[in-house]
């Protein structure tokens, strides 16, 4: 890995001893950067947990690297901290090895099988929201993660709701998440990562205990379609790789639409005006079924849930590792050198989005189309080859949330509009306060 004299001609911001700049990106991740590109610009150096990293800023450094025409920049490499706990994942794989898994992956993901996640989904969030306590202040950011992980247990893994199983899976699921988050990556006794790693064996046992079951009966939920999941040229998974498969796609699934649902209720709490919009166009659907039909007439909906992602994305900062030297914006660039893209900070530029820091849904109406003034000026899920497998299924999964919850509900914030954090993974100091009103 380069060291700080291999990068000497790059510019950069002082450098305190032993921490670097954690601290300082730690306290505020946009303001920080959006405060060095002013200083630096889109290319520059930080030092984090004592590893040297070149920011490249901006959508063309998106567009170079996540299309990765040449193939240089390894994804695995640059989510090296999460392989301890998820290991083999899609996300820790490259090239011809990551297009083969993406391939059977994709499988799991067709038509036919996002209809009966639909379904199941359906039911249990009905079941999920109708515990929700009516007329008095509640933590909505603690309660969308437990219904993301039970209702999860139930679509992604057929267990029921409400099961001890259900509750053992969902605290392991838990334990790997604060894990991949630890400063301490070894595991060491009582310490996150030590709990992750048991978390993530646990898994493990339970998952292959039930692979031979669905691999002979199959089953409508995320982990039955990839026992059976075969690319067009008929190739499946061994046992160990749909258990590393799966174990980061709930991970991932169970995050990233916490962080998003919980910027769309206090968006709607804070802006009563678009909360009647979205309202109006769920009573529009009638009582009938929330079937594909019925989401897809979600435009205002969608635009709602597009903004929640350019304000506040699940995964503001992504990291890849350069396997080669290149030259990008007139440097030259080490192979070697870990590298940090910064689709959060793009996504609040003047150059890109007018008012970039006010929450305005309609510029994603078809008079504005404000995201498609570059091709990664709107990139929450990515893009090229790593770009989200899960993207249409998150859509689908956030416009039902929203319809069951405004067919009855109306979200009030008995205090001020939240602050985020950003890093690691954003959500609201404070827990996000809420008060329902049922209708």
């Amino acid at each position: 890995m380069p060291t700080k004299a291999a990068l000497s001609h790059i510019p950069g911001p002082p450098t305190p001893p032993i921490v670097g700049h954690t601290l300082t990106i730690a306290r505020d991740s946009y303001g920080t950067q959006q405060d060095y590109i002013q200083r630096y610009g889109p290319v520059y150096k930080t030092n984090m947990l004592g590893v040297w990293r070149v920011n490249l800023c901006g959508p063309d450094a998106l567009e170079m690297v996540l299309m990765d025409r040449e193939r240089i920049f390894s994804s695995e490499g640059g989510w090296d901290a999460l392989k301890r706990i998820y290991p083999g994942g899609l996300l820790l794989q490259d090239f011809d090895h990551h297009r083969r898994n993406r391939r059977i992956m994709t499988a799991a993901f067709r038509a036919s099988a996002i209809k009966d996640y639909r379904l199941r989904m359906t039911e249990a969030m009905d079941s999920l929201l109708a515990a929700w306590p009516i007329g008095t202040p509640f933590c909505f950011y603690t309660a969308i993660k437990d219904l993301t992980l039970r209702m999860g247990g139930a679509v992604f893994m057929g267990l029921p709701l409400d099961g001890d199983l259900a509750k053992d899976v969902n605290r392991a699921i838990r334990d790997e998440i604060r894990a991949s988050l630890a400063v301490i990556r070894q595991p060491l006794p009582f310490t996150p990562m030590w709990r992750g790693v048991r978390g993530r064996d646990f898994l493990r046992r339970t998952f292959r205990a039930l692979i031979p079951e669905r691999r002979a009966n199959g089953g409508d939920d995320f982990f039955s379609q990839m026992c059976l999941a075969r690319d067009e040229n008929g190739q499946s998974w061994s046992e160990d790789e749909i258990l590393d498969q799966f174990n980061l796609l709930i991970m991932a699934a169970h995050d990233t639409t916490a962080t998003t649902l919980s910027v769309m209720i206090a968006a709607l709490g804070e802006h009563p005006e678009w909360q009647a919009k979205l309202a109006h166009e769920v009573a529009s659907l009638g009582k009938g079924e929330l079937d594909e039909d019925a989401l897809s007439k979600m435009t205002q909906t969608n635009n709602v849930f597009r903004e929640a992602l350019r304000l506040v994305p699940p995964v503001p900062f992504i990291p890849r590792l350069a396997t080669r030297d290149f030259h990008w914006n007139g440097y030259d660039i080490p192979a070697g050198t870990s590298l940090a893209l910064n689709p959060g900070v793009t996504m609040l530029s003047p150059e890109l989005y007018t008012n970039p820091t006010k929450f305005d849904p309609d510029r994603f109406g078809p008079k504005r189309v404000e995201d498609r003034s570059h091709k990664f000026a709107w990139t929450p899920f990515g893009g090229g080859a790593h770009k989200c497998i899960g993207m249409h299924f998150s859509t689908l999964q956030v416009k039902l949330f929203m319809a069951t919850l405004l067919r009855k509900n109306r979200i009030h914030l008995p205090g001020r509009a939240p602050v985020w954090q950003r890093m690691p993974i954003p959500k609201p100091k404070g827990g996000l306060p809420i008060i329902l009103e049922r209708v």
